[in-house]
């Protein structure tokens, strides 16, 4: 095996190992409390207590950069606000009076249609279908049922709305497609039923994201290796350049970053930066030294 993969694959190890070994760390420390030392303290423990306080600083800096780019690329985060403050609402008001949709009589509301694809009620959505309804009804995202049964699996509800006549290409507003909504929720069975119906794996949303990409930032290790194993381009880069392999050391996919290494991902690719996802794992190595020693300390104190 090439020298270089044989030695990424060994920093990605150490980092998950280090990674794991600092939350079974933390979780001791919420339970048990940690002294936070006087101003007028030794010296060695005010180091020791200020490495601590820099771990924790760039840990909380560092999920909420990935949070905040996970929901800006994801394409999710502004109707995920909406659909919980609609939920939200909803149980506010809720009464004795059942609201269970697949008990109403009468003609399936386009909104009933769509939420019915979402929750995997297929009595719903047959009965809108079958009165007429458009199967690419959407929402003011442009997310059809097919959108909404793809992200949640209902493998069931994505074959009825293909036969009848769902566009298996319809994009939302930001460009994504079914494929893209089935990677994204981690739904294999969906993204098979898609593939077989002629969906293409390799197509880009308005931010040049590809399945892979969604998937990759998500965690869905399984979707990754069935994009992998169905030919995917696994170099294609995004709007600022980015490969799936720099979003997966970026994103801490520990798993999924051995997996495009071992399929042959390029890693002296560079994005829009001039970063290569080699220089990135080097970081990864320096940050895991640089931890190592914090918690060296920490231990010689009984802080670790």
């Amino acid at each position: 095996m090439d020298e270089n993969i044989l030695w990424a694959t060994a920093v990605v190890d150490r980092r998950a190992a280090l990674d794991k070994r600092e939350e079974k760390r933390r979780a001791r420390a919420r339970k048990l409390g940690i002294l936070v030392v006087d101003a007028g303290a030794e010296g060695g423990n005010v180091s020791v207590n200020q490495s601590l306080a820099d771990i924790q600083d760039e840990e909380r800096v560092r999920k909420i950069s990935s949070d905040l780019r996970r929901e800006i690329v994801d394409l999710g985060g502004a109707e995920n606000i909406i659909e919980l403050c609609t939920q939200k609402k909803k149980i506010k008001n809720k009464t004795t009076l059942s609201k269970d949709i697949t008990n109403v009589s009468g003609a399936v509301e386009p909104e009933e249609f769509l939420k019915a694809a979402a929750q995997g009620k297929m009595e719903v959505v047959e009965r809108f279908l079958d009165d007429g309804g458009d199967p690419n009804t959407c929402d003011e995202f442009r997310k059809t049922a097919l959108h909404r049964a793809a992200l949640q699996n209902h493998t069931k509800i994505v074959e009825k709305l293909l036969d009848k006549g769902a566009d298996i290409n319809f994009k939302d507003r930001l460009g994504c497609r079914a494929v893209h909504w089935a990677c994204r929720g981690g739904s294999l069975s969906a993204l098979t039923v898609l593939q077989d119906r002629g969906a293409d794996i390799n197509v880009r949303d308005k931010l040049l994201s590809s399945p892979l990409h969604v998937a990759t930032r998500t965690g869905h290790s399984d979707v990754v290796q069935h994009l992998l194993d169905s030919g995917i381009n696994i170099n294609a880069k995004d709007w600022e350049g980015d490969t799936v392999l720099h979003d997966a050391v970026r994103f801490n996919r520990y798993k999924i970053v051995k997996q495009l290494i071992l399929a042959g991902a390029d890693m002296q690719i560079k994005n829009a930066e001039g970063i290569t996802a080699t220089e990135q794992v080097k970081q990864w190595q320096f940050d895991t030294k640089e931890t190592l020693e914090k918690l060296e300390q920490m231990k010689e104190v009984g802080l670790a």
